[in-house]
């Protein structure tokens, strides 16, 4: 991610982004970026006007790929349950390739209390979890899972435990990947709440 042909800003943004994984959002000043990228603190002001410009940025980047993959699964002609496992399917894949941009979930509390932040990654909520809630509801009526439960429940139970996947991971070693145990869960899930129980 740090090679020659990154621009100097998008180096700014990978570092931000590994100095919050690695010692969360408050750690991330502009001294902090100056020390990860071995330049001076008047350096990182060509590119940006303040840390919290950075921090918008590192949501810009957390976001970019959103519309491409709900429009991917959108698109796919599988079953409303085939396609909830496929959009799960991209972020655990995205998130096992770049294990510092999965932190940013973690961090949703302190993002919705920057003015800087606030209307990107509440936009981002709001989005992923209408997407996922469309997919339930679609799966319910068209008789593919029980409804003992609303669109938006089954919505927030899946991204709930996504998030739980997401701290465990920081805190203990797994023996299979973030995709591989994430994926599981869902199969195993879906298995209890498909009508049928098939």
């Amino acid at each position: 991610m740090r090679e020659s042909f990154v621009s100097g800003k998008d180096r700014l943004v990978a570092a931000a982004i590994e100095i919050i994984s690695d010692c969360g959002l408050f750690a991330l000043s502009t001294e902090a970026l100056a020390a990860r990228e071995n330049m001076p603190v008047e350096l990182i002001y060509r590119f940006f006007g303040s840390v919290d410009e950075v921090l918008a940025e590192v949501v810009d980047y957390y976001v970019r790929f959103d519309s491409g993959i709900m429009s991917t699964v959108m698109a796919k002609q599988v079953s409303n349950i085939d396609k909830i496992k496929a959009l799960f399917e991209a972020y655990t894949t995205y998130y096992d390739s770049y294990y510092a941009m999965s932190t940013l979930s973690l961090h949703y509390e302190e993002l919705l209390h920057n003015s800087a932040t606030r209307d990107k990654i509440a936009e981002c909520i709001f989005e992923r979890s209408s997407f996922l809630s469309g997919l339930f509801e679609n799966a319910i009526k068209d008789g593919e899972i029980i409804g003992d439960f609303s669109p938006d429940e089954l919505s927030d139970t899946v991204r709930g435990v996504f998030l739980m996947h997401i701290q465990n991971r920081r805190v203990k070693t797994l023996k299979r990947s973030f995709k591989e145990e994430y994926m599981d869960y869902l199969d195993r899930w879906f298995k209890l709440i498909k009508l049928g129980g098939v």
